[in-house]
């Protein structure tokens, strides 16, 4: 979680600065948490409806949490670090267009902190600031004309997120199973159930919205996917005869 309560001393804000800004893979870990646990719930939901056995859940359960945790994982890698690549191929375009065309360049500062509402002496004397030292030229074109930030996250990072929350929350349906308890498909759906309600006040620490409506919200969305997969087993069951 990010510590947004500053201190504004000058040692402290030196201090802060110098470590550069930090990267947040809280994204990752609620979208790994809440897909393992929707997944894998939806699976014992889906066995449960066709009434089939306790093994085929933990079959099903077990190869879903893997299977499908390092599918996740390694298309949010290759995502990620599509976003690098793409950041890197409009960085070197960039650095060439500057090369080539500066006067060009220095026009779409212009233009882009006139629209700020810069004029004058004012405008000129930041057009010139900004293009007197390249990196930062770099930056603000970057971050204006394309909307791409120079801090990029790890893909490694990213994917390793992902695949720890999908196995943590996703085996949280499985344990019942696991532990051979009676009743599991009600013990199952019970956990599950906190399992998204505690991801969604989780997610609240970090937006605005309160802690009991982020986890409705999480609880809700989660709910009607095992609610659906339950019913997608049943039917099927009517339909086939399997059982």
């Amino acid at each position: 979680m990010r510590n947004l309560n500053h201190n504004h001393t000058p040692e402290a804000i030196r201090k802060r600065l110098s470590a550069g800004p930090s990267i947040s893979y809280l994204r990752d870990w609620i979208y790994g948490g809440i897909d393992g646990a929707v997944t894998t719930f939806a699976i014992v939901a889906g066995v449960v409806g066709a009434e089939l056995s306790a093994g085929i859940v933990l079959i099903l359960g077990v190869a879903n949490l893997l299977a499908d945790g390092f599918s996740m994982a390694a298309s949010n890698y290759s995502g990620t670090k599509a976003e690098i690549d793409d950041y890197k191929r409009v960085r070197a375009a960039e650095i060439r267009h500057i090369t080539d065309h500066p006067e060009g360049e220095r026009e779409e500062i212009r233009q882009i902190f006139a629209s700020k509402g810069f004029a004058d002496a004012e405008l000129e004397e930041i057009v010139h600031l900004v293009t007197s030292n390249q990196d930062m030229w770099l930056e603000v074109m970057l971050a204006e004309e394309y909307g791409i930030a120079a801090v990029q996250r790890s893909p490694a990072k990213a994917a390793i997120a992902t695949f720890l929350a999908f196995l943590v929350c996703g085996a949280v349906p499985l344990i019942p199973y696991l532990l051979g308890l009676s009743a599991s498909a009600v013990l199952a759906a019970a956990m599950t159930g906190v399992v998204f309600l505690a991801i969604g006040a989780a997610k609240s620490m970090w937006s605005t919205a309160t802690w009991y409506m982020s986890a409705l919200e999480t609880f809700a969305i989660g709910m009607s996917a095992a609610g659906l997969a339950y019913l997608v087993g049943a039917t099927l069951k009517a339909l086939v005869g399997i059982g």
